[in-house]
């Protein structure tokens, strides 16, 4: 009897000791597929881009903080913006500048914060802006706000440029692409004309790159403008802060073009004036330029 109850303690211990290596080797092939996963999910995640939260604004009463980097299927890549309005007037929040890689990018960025109250805004950055730029890691955005009164539309502040600086910025591109026929070169500006895209929103749109090193801000438009032979009415003005660069249109109307009869845009000539976007004082106007649109 005795050596029977000692052979079913022996299976005993040996049916546990099996069972415990098992429950051993599960869990180890667990913890080995946890960890496998984890390594996935931070591939996944690699190219992802992302931004420290970090406050930009903090003048009367206005508190703005840049809280998270988005990607939307629709609108594209934004700034996630929480926007404090502890003043006690309504006040709305716009951008006056918003440039990104060191480019100018159109926004449509506007806020309206009661006083008292917050709101939870995302700051879009134009994907056709990033595409006509080449952008296609965004690294660096600068972007100046303007503050005014909801109710009177007088401006409360204005800021200057501030950096928010991605977690690509290390990696990001920064060789412009100056290509095509120099239309511009002095006192630190270049213009560049690049192409001509016939499926512009409104029509055709002459393509510019435009480099800004003169040491101040300028405004560039255009004046006197012939497609052809035939005078047309250029829709054109385009900012670009020092330091930066610009990829702009001169967008000439469908209806236009079909009027004088031009299927195709050849020899274009105009004139640009280029002057200091905040004291509008001219630095140039400049003697016809003359050049075949591509």
């Amino acid at each position: 009897m005795r050596e029977k109850k000692h052979t079913l303690m022996l299976v005993g211990c040996l049916l546990l000791a099996l069972l415990i290596t098992g429950c051993t080797s599960s869990e180890t092939e667990g913890s080995r597929e946890t960890e496998d996963l984890e390594q996935v999910a931070e591939v996944q995640t690699d190219g992802e881009v992302t931004i420290a939260e970090k406050i930009l604004v903090d003048q009367n009463g206005i508190v703005i903080t840049a809280t998270e980097y988005t990607t939307d299927s629709v609108w594209g890549d934004g700034i996630k913006l929480l926007i404090e309005n502890n003043s006690d007037v309504n006040v709305t929040v716009s951008c006056k500048a918003l440039i990104v890689n060191d480019y100018m990018i159109s926004d449509l960025f506007v806020s309206e914060v009661a006083a008292g109250k917050k709101a939870n805004e995302t700051m879009y950055l134009s994907n056709s802006g990033l595409e006509e730029a080449g952008i296609d890691t965004v690294g660096k955005v600068e972007v100046a706000f303007r503050v005014y009164d909801s109710a009177t539309y007088s401006d409360i502040f204005a800021t200057d440029l501030i950096t928010i600086q991605t977690s690509a910025f290390e990696s990001m591109d920064t060789v412009p692409d100056d290509t095509g026929e120099e239309l511009y070169n002095a006192g630190g500006i270049r213009i560049v004309g690049r192409a001509v895209d016939h499926n512009d929103f409104w029509g055709t749109a002459i393509l510019l790159y435009i480099e800004n090193n003169s040491g101040t801000n300028v405004t560039i438009s255009c004046d006197d403008l012939s497609v052809n032979g035939f005078m047309m009415t250029p829709y054109f003005s385009s900012s670009v802060y020092n330091g930066k660069k610009a990829i702009d249109d001169i967008t000439l109307m469908s209806s236009e073009l079909e009027a004088n009869g031009i299927k195709k845009v050849g020899e274009v000539e105009c004139q640009f004036r280029i002057y200091e976007t905040d004291t509008y004082q001219t630095i140039n106007e400049t003697n016809p330029i003359t050049f075949s649109a591509q």
